[in-house]
C-alpha cells in the first residue's frame, strides 16, 4: 500500500445527502488528504488516521461514516499519513502545518475538532493531539478516539517476541519478525533500556509512563476495543495480555486514577468487528458505533 494517493488536486462535483435538509457537500481530493465538507458551515470536523497501510480511500471504505456525517453536517478529513507507529518531532510539525493549511484553504471551523484513528492511526491521533494542545495551536481537538490501537510499544514488542517463540501462525511470525527488527533499528532493543520506547509511545505500562499524552488530561477521550480472546486464541494462540485491549484497559485505569478525568470512556464491544468484505476480525474499524460517535462529538 502506497503512502499517498497519487491524484491531481481538484474539486469533485458537489454531493448531496439523503436527509430532508439536502445539505450540499463538496469532495476535495489532494495527494495527502481527502476532504468531504458541507458547503455551509460544518457543525464539527472529524480528522481520521488509518492503520499502518491504510490511506484515505481504504479508511473511507472500512469506516463508512460519511453518510452519517452528512446527515449531521460534519466535515470528514481523511489523512493519507501512514506507515508510522509513533511520531517524530518533525512529523508533528509537518502534520500541524498540513492541518493549518487544510483548515485555512477550506475555511473549516476550529471550534469543534475531533481526531481519531484505527490501530497505529490511534497512536498518531493521541500523539498529534497532545502536541497540538501542548503548543497551544490554533487547531486543538475537543476529543480524541482510538480503535484497538497498540498504544504500548514496549508491550507490543514483547508480544511480537512471544509470537515468534510460539511459531503457531505464519502471519504472526512474519509480523513479529518485521516489527521487532523495525523497533530494534529505530528504538533499540528494550533489553538495553526502554527510554526510547517511553519517549515515543503513547503509554508504557511497565512504568505507567503517560507523559506523551499528559496534555490530554482535560480532553474527551474514547478507547474502543473488542477483546475477543476466543477469536485470537484460535487464530493466533494469543493470551489476554497479547491483545491491544490489555494495554488500553491499563491506560484507561491510569488516566482515571491520575487525572480523575471523567471524560475518558472505555468502550468494549462484542461481535462487532468485521472488515468491509465481511471477514470477521475484532481488530476492525467496525467496532465503532457511528451514531454514538457522532452524538459524542456534537454533545457539549
Amino acid at each position: 500500500m502506497i503512502l499517498v494517493i497519487s491524484v491531481s488536486c481538484k474539486n469533485k462535483p458537489y454531493k448531496k445527502n439523503q436527509n430532508t435538509n439536502r445539505t450540499e457537500y463538496k469532495e476535495i481530493v489532494e495527494d495527502n488528504y481527502e476532504l468531504n465538507k458541507p458547503i455551509k458551515n460544518a457543525n464539527a470536523v472529524l480528522i481520521l488516521f488509518g492503520n499502518y497501510v491504510e490511506n484515505a480511500e481504504t479508511i473511507e471504505r472500512e469506516f463508512n461514516i460519511l453518510k452519517d456525517a452528512k446527515n449531521n453536517n460534519i466535515a470528514i478529513l481523511y489523512l493519507n499519513f501512514n506507515k508510522k507507529f509513533w511520531l517524530t518531532e518533525n512529523d508533528k510539525t509537518e502534520l500541524t502545518e498540513l492541518l493549518k493549511r487544510i483548515f485555512k484553504e477550506n475555511k473549516l471551523p476550529k471550534n469543534n475538532i475531533y481526531i481519531g484513528g484505527f490501530s497505529t492511526g490511534g497512536n498518531i491521533s493521541l500523539l498529534l493531539s497532545n502536541h497540538l494542545i501542548k503548543t497551544e495551536n490554533e487547531i486543538e481537538p475537543k476529543g480524541v478516539f482510538i480503535v484497538d490501537s497498540p498504544i504500548d510499544l514496549l508491550a507490543f514488542y514483547e508480544k511480537c517476541e512471544r509470537n515468534i517463540e510460539r511459531n503457531f501462525s505464519e502471519i504472526s511470525v512474519q509480523e513479529g519478525t518485521w516489527i521487532t527488527n523495525l523497533f530494534n533499528n529505530s528504538l533499540g532493543n528494550p533489553k538495553n533500556g526502554i527510554t526510547n520506547f517511553e519517549k515515543n509511545s503513547p503509554f508504557t505500562s511497565q512504568t505507567n509512563f503517560i507523559e506523551n499524552i499528559a496534555n490530554l488530561n482535560n480532553t474527551k477521550l474514547r478507547f474502543y476495543t473488542e477483546p475477543d480472546i476466543n477469536y485470537w486464541k484460535i487464530n493466533r494462540q494469543f493470551e489476554p495480555e497479547d491483545l491491544n485491549s490489555f494495554s488500553i484497559e491499563k491506560l484507561n485505569t491510569v488516566l482515571q486514577n491520575r487525572f480523575n478525568n471523567k471524560k475518558v470512556e472505555l468502550i468494549k464491544t462484542e461481535n462487532k468487528g468485521y472488515r468491509a468484505n465481511g471477514e470477521r476480525n475484532p481488530h476492525s474499524w467496525s467496532i465503532v458505533d457511528k451514531e454514538s460517535l457522532i452524538k459524542w462529538m456534537l454533545k457539549d
